[in-house]
């Protein structure tokens, strides 16, 4: 029996430390509402819950987002390059293949001051799911928009009844990039900070088991990466440090010397 018990610990230690190591991989994907013009005074639809897929052949692999803000949108407010934020989550990096909008009751058109109800059987059901193929950079952060075309999406019946039948595109765009390293040894526990040429600044510690770091949403352009050990260390300045949009600029083994 106890070798069994010392089995169990033991996987269920390796599941976590599993689950650790992929759960710091991260990146951040903001999830935006926007539409086009359209010859309607409203269209209204009910968000109710925002899902992702990361696997196209997967069909079981559906989760919703955690921080969906739901509610009542009029497409009509989000155009000529308005928009507004759906989600924020953190994500494990990776592919995101697929996603879905699902949709609640009450959503609708208004025509000459009179509202219209949308009929949308399989947005209430399942979703309006699109194809995204979006690749996501640990430590970086991206918008994804999803673009309603309001004009075509709204089907008049013939007998005043109208439908919804989205036509929806999306786009991703990387908004930051990102730092990372190792530092050695691990024992020198330090703060990393990355400084602009404006001397805007953000930092991190390092992981005082790994000794990895990793600076998170860095703005484009050239950075000076300071290295602050505790006592008995040696600080070290990086200049030069190029971050690009999309990217997570790798400074590999920082190596630190004892004083």
């Amino acid at each position: 029996m106890k070798y069994k018990l010392l089995g169990l610990f033991i996987a269920i230690a390796l599941f976590s430390a599993c689950n650790k190591e992929e759960g710091s991989k991260m990146a951040t994907l903001n999830v935006r509402l926007t539409d086009a013009p359209a010859a309607y005074e409203e269209v209204i639809i009910n968000v109710i819950d925002v899902k992702i897929n990361v696997s196209a052949e997967d069909q079981n692999g559906w989760q919703s987002l955690s921080n969906v803000s739901t509610g009542e949108y009029n497409l009509l407010d989000f155009t000529n390059g308005l928009d507004t934020l759906l989600a924020s989550e953190d994500l494990p990096a990776g592919k995101i293949s697929q996603m879905r909008l699902v949709l609640g009751d009450g959503n609708k058109v208004k025509i000459d001051g009179e509202y219209y109800n949308l009929d949308t059987p399989s947005a209430q059901q399942s979703g309006l799911k699109f194809t995204i193929h979006a690749d996501l950079v640990e430590g970086v952060t991206y918008n994804l928009w999803i673009d309603f075309d309001a004009k075509r999406s709204i089907v008049e019946k013939g007998n005043g009844k109208y439908s919804l039948k989205p036509v929806i595109r999306t786009y991703t765009e990387a908004t930051s990039g990102a730092i990372k390293g190792i530092i050695n040894p691990i024992e020198a526990k330090p703060y990393v900070m990355a400084i602009s040429v404006s001397q805007d600044t953000l930092g991190t510690y390092a992981d005082t088991i790994t000794g990895e770091f990793l600076l998170r949403g860095v703005s484009e352009g050239n950075y000076t990466v300071e290295v602050l050990p505790i006592e008995g260390f040696i600080k070290r300045t990086i200049s030069d440090v190029e971050v690009v949009l999309g990217a997570s600029t790798d400074l590999e083994t920082i190596n630190l010397e004892i004083e």
